[in-house]
């Protein structure tokens, strides 16, 4: 089972820069993906970022050309790269890995505790 830890959450102006690390206890070639996922208050999980086993990323719309995901696989440590954060961009981030399906068919998935990160004006 991995485990996953999120770090590097705060408080940061808008139009400032904050980076978020992701450490896991299994490599990522191991996983079939890997992705980032907030939840602001009073709002449904949604994704943010994802980045699959072989490199390919995606992104949410809202966040397209202001954030960049990426893996460090000497460090087995993914990184979320937040740059001109907005006020909308306030939220708990989790940190998932998606290990597959159970022999039920439903998707074994793990998340991190999550790491706040408030935007201020």
């Amino acid at each position: 089972q991995v485990q996953l830890v999120e770090s590097g959450g705060g408080l940061v102006q808008a139009g400032g820069s904050l980076t978020l690390s992701c450490a896991h206890s299994v490599s990522m070639f191991n996983l079939n993906s890997m992705a980032w996922y907030r939840q602001a208050s009073g709002k449904e999980r949604e994704l943010v970022a994802s980045i699959s086993s072989l490199g390919v990323t995606n992104y949410a719309s809202s966040v397209k050309g202001r954030f960049t995901i990426f893996e460090d696989n000497a460090k087995n440590t993914m990184y979320l790269q937040m740059t001109n954060l907005e006020l909308g961009d306030t939220a708990v981030y989790y940190c998932n890995a998606d290990l597959g399906l159970r022999p039920d068919l439903t998707s074994l998935e793990v998340w991190g505790q999550g790491t706040l990160v408030t935007v201020s004006s």
